[in-house]
């Protein structure tokens, strides 16, 4: 299996046709020193979804690259949520947090784009939000930003949910 480098996107048809996109956010090296030298192990981070709703992060750990990768997809696709979108945009504005990390994911109007960094980008654009504005807040870790990017997605209500919450018809 070919190793995936980090910002790099993998097609269904490389992902073992499981029709979701892959992305490898950031690769992480980790060495110990032993008695004949150095020893290196590593850990990925990706991001898993399918571009219409569904996306999940998993980390995995490894000797190499190639290994922790397919551990770090095996963790995201089992870890897949459905996010509620409103067309190409979230339906209103929305805080993440994630330990020292928080991210504000604002709706655009079409034709915006994806305004984030490659962290949030990542995870915006495999979940199938095409249209948004994003800022962070706090730390600039990968991990912490997937992660609170998740948790402000997860965070998403729409019209019907919040009508049914609060027992009444919203006007238009």
């Amino acid at each position: 299996m070919m190793a995936t480098l980090p910002g790099r996107t993998r097609t269904p048809r490389e992902s073992e046709d499981t029709g979701f996109d892959e992305k490898v956010v950031k690769i992480y090296r980790c060495s110990k020193v032993v008695k004949g030298g150095r020893r290196f192990s590593f850990a990925a981070l990706v991001v898993v979804g399918d571009r219409n709703g569904s996306v999940g992060v998993g980390y995995g750990k490894a000797n190499e690259v190639p290994s922790a990768v397919e551990k770090g997809r095996k963790r995201a696709t089992a870890a897949l949520t459905r996010i509620r979108l409103q067309g190409s945009t979230i339906s209103h504005q929305v805080t993440g947090r994630f330990e020292a990390s928080r991210v504000r994911l604002l709706p655009a109007s079409s034709g915006t784009g994806v305004i984030a960094g490659a962290s949030v980008r990542a995870v915006l654009e495999l979940a199938g939000v095409s249209d948004c504005l994003t800022k962070v807040y706090g730390s600039t870790s990968p991990k912490n930003l997937v992660k609170a990017t998740m948790a402000a997605l997860n965070a998403l209500r729409d019209r019907k949910t919040i009508e049914a919450l609060r027992g009444v018809t919203l006007a238009s």
